[in-house]
């Protein structure tokens, strides 16, 4: 919700306006309940939202039962574009390739959770990205060793760049969450070796007109985006669509 509602509060003016944002392709990575993916659909973004195997009957679910209120509460707008759901099992090449990139935006929320899911991100982020691909992940630390491994492993691929609590939602933040915004380094779209630039992380980086961080913040739905054990039964199904349903209701953009 952290996520959505910054995007709420920066919508506008500046990178997402809807004027701005509509008919830019977005893949949602770790989707779970497909929170963020709304987010972006609502300000006129084609999004594809994606999850493991186990989770996608949650999605699609979440997706199906969601899509007919949000263009109906905002037929006004003008500004409502799609959302899909694909199976995405990261650094499955066929999965990566089903899904068609490069994307514009490529957004998560709290997906990692665990040191060995680091790579796997990364090399799937990358497979996914052209060069003017915008990557917008949230995250909330649990572990300082996980996030300190994960800070170091996306200094050394991305343009990594902080946003600051300022413009968050004040009432939709926390000390742990944080917001990026990331760019690949343009070595990794050529044949030239790694280079030391773009190493910065900065506070604030939402002025008009240019690039933001998206924030995120796991929703209890998000957590079980997860695929530890059996399918989800129909009261799973229920529970976290109804869940995001009242979520979505909060959100103007």
């Amino acid at each position: 919700m952290v996520f959505v509602k910054f995007l709420e509060k920066n919508s506008r003016k500046g990178r997402f306006c809807p004027s701005k944002m509509k008919g830019k392709r977005v893949i949602e990575l770790g989707a779970g309940c497909g929170l963020a993916g709304f987010g972006m659909a609502l300000l006129g973004c084609d999004v594809t939202t994606t999850d493991q195997v186990e989770v996608l009957p949650l999605l699609i679910r979440n997706v199906e039962r969601n899509k007919s209120w949000i263009s109906q509460s905002n037929s006004d707008s003008g500004s409502i574009g799609s959302i899909t759901v694909a199976e995405l099992d990261w650094g499955n090449k066929e999965h990566i390739k089903a899904v068609e990139p490069p994307f514009d935006y490529i957004i998560g929320t709290d997906v990692v959770y665990s040191e060995h899911l680091l790579q796997p991100l990364m090399e799937t982020i990358t497979a996914l990205s052209g060069p003017k691909t915008k990557i917008l992940l949230g995250y909330e630390i649990r572990s300082t060793t996980v996030h300190e491994k994960m800070m170091e492993m996306w200094k050394s691929n991305f343009v990594v760049k902080t946003v600051s609590k300022s413009k968050m939602d004040p009432k939709y933040q926390h000390p742990s969450i944080h917001l990026y915004m990331m760019d690949l380094k343009a070595p990794l779209f050529t044949e030239a070796g790694a280079s030391d630039n773009g190493n910065e992380e900065e506070e604030d980086i939402l002025n008009p007109g240019e690039d933001e961080d998206p924030e995120v913040k796991s929703e209890p739905c998000s957590g079980s985006l997860e695929a530890n054990s059996g399918s989800l039964d129909e009261w799973d199904i229920r529970r976290c669509g109804a869940m995001a349903a009242r979520l979505l209701k909060d959100v103007k953009l």
